[in-house]
């Protein structure tokens, strides 16, 4: 993962912490004032809210333990790899597209953030500026031609 997906998924990780888990836990509390909690329906939603803010705190935990940030200066400028900013023409249509190979959970497709791990990616991966490369996709072939190639430092 780039540093930037890193700090992304931290930000969003102390968000839940700091702001989210707050908020339910005093919605949880109102709900309970308001009596018998077997038919309470503003409890249970809030409990029920409660554990999905917790699982989704547990899994960005666990893959920020598990995440090993990509060294931009060991990573070759000239090709496409993780973190490259790509500019591509379909030689077919001559229309330009812009896409940027990213780590797990920094993907966005419809923001031209594109996992480096799909194929997709992986027919591009290596890829120098003038090169053309044929993507193999379920509705046909994807014909590019890399225009430019350039890294966020």
């Amino acid at each position: 993962m780039t540093q930037t997906g890193f700090d992304k998924m931290k930000s969003e990780l102390d968000e839940l912490k700091n702001v989210k888990r707050p908020e339910i836990q005093l919605a949880i509390g109102e709900a309970r004032a308001h009596g018998d909690l077997k038919e309470n329906a503003e409890y249970h939603a809030a409990r029920e809210a409660q554990g999905l803010l917790e699982a989704k705190i547990r899994e960005l935990d666990d893959k920020l333990a598990r995440t090993e940030i990509v060294d931009s200066s060991k990573i070759p400028k000239d090709a496409i790899y993780l973190g490259a900013k790509t500019e591509l023409e379909d030689r077919d249509s001559g229309d330009i597209e812009v896409f940027q190979f990213v780590g797990a959970g920094e993907d966005d497709p419809v923001n031209g953030k594109i996992l480096v791990t799909s194929p997709f990616a992986k027919a591009l991966l290596g890829k120098k500026i003038g090169d053309e490369v044929d993507v193999e996709v379920p509705m046909g072939t994807l014909k590019y031609k890399v225009l430019s190639i350039e890294y966020e430092i």
